[in-house]
């Protein structure tokens, strides 16, 4: 493997490998899903609006299924948990990709906040209900999207999780990035005793995807003015990604990025997340919180500390 400038030739060879992606009809999430399919894995493109999700599956090469998905409702993540289960009796790789950025306050089927209920709540579902068809398959990977974003204005309101006291689009969404990268290392050391399955999250930098269709209208004017200066393509993007899930030497609890100037786009490398996320007891605290919110438990004894 080269140590630099790491690209998907680098892609180690996926046959007999099965990954699920969560937001894969579009964007980082269509991209992460085409490299792992055009390097030998079963993909299931797990998306919230099927016909999209049929074209962006004719679209790839390789062994690739549809599974409808609704991040937003409960009934549907254990709905398609329960199919994902039934179809596959292994899993090698959960690629908890799928998001919303800076939505106008709105709610989940559950009443959970939408950025909050979907890219932190969704996923910690989604993973507890599938993650005894990964325990058992060496090399398994949870790898979870969280963002630069993750640092502006994040902390987890836990006296406010759902902003009904005053909502900021921005903060709602510090809090559910920051709160991917608290799930990713809490559950990577309730993993480790295990010894099969890991916990590693990643970061696309500033990509040019489907993702700031939500922003106010004047910064979404701005930023796209100034997007082909400062962010780079969803195939660079998902890279991280990729390589969080594929690199043989690439350990849970890691964090990939790009490795350019702020991190805004480059090739994947190792780097660094807010002290904030590395905060146990918060951790800890999200941790339960979320299991009562989504009446989900892990099949995982507490972690040692």
């Amino acid at each position: 493997m080269s140590s630099t400038n790491w690209t998907e030739r680098d892609i180690p060879d996926q046959h007999g490998r099965v990954a699920i992606v969560t937001g894969a009809n579009t964007g980082l999430g269509f991209e992460t899903a085409r490299m792992l399919a055009e390097h030998g894995a079963t993909v299931v493109l797990a998306v919230r609006d099927i016909e999209k999700g049929r074209q962006a599956a004719a679209a790839i090469t390789g062994d690739v299924t549809v599974q409808t998905l609704d991040l937003t409702s409960l009934d549907s993540i254990r709905s398609a948990a329960d199919d994902l289960r039934a179809a596959h009796p292994r899993i090698d790789l959960l690629i908890n990709n799928a998001g919303v950025m800076y939505t106008p306050r709105q709610t989940t089927a559950d009443g959970f906040e939408l950025q909050f209920g979907t890219n932190h709540l969704g996923h910690f579902a989604l993973t507890g209900l599938l993650l005894d068809r990964l325990l058992p398959v060496p090399g398994s990977r949870v790898v979870t999207v969280s963002s630069t974003g993750h640092r502006i204005r994040a902390a987890v309101h836990f006296d406010d999780l759902q902003w009904e006291r005053s909502y900021s689009r921005a903060g709602a969404y510090g809090q559910s990035k920051l709160a991917n990268l608290l799930f990713t290392y809490e559950l990577q050391r309730r993993l480790a005793p295990h010894g099969t399955t890991v916990a590693v999250a990643a970061h696309p930098g500033m990509s040019n995807t489907e993702l700031l269709r939500n922003t106010p209208t004047a910064l979404r004017v701005l930023l796209t003015r100034i997007a082909p200066l400062v962010t780079q393509d969803a195939g660079m993007g998902a890279l991280p990604t990729v390589r969080a899930a594929t690199d043989p030497a690439a350990l849970g609890g890691q964090y990939w990025g790009p490795d350019g100037l702020g991190e805004i786009r480059g090739y994947p490398k190792l780097v660094t997340s807010s002290p904030d996320s590395h905060d146990q007891a918060v951790q800890q605290r999200l941790w339960a919180v979320s299991e009562e919110l989504t009446g989900v438990t892990f099949p995982l004894s507490e972690a040692v500390r």
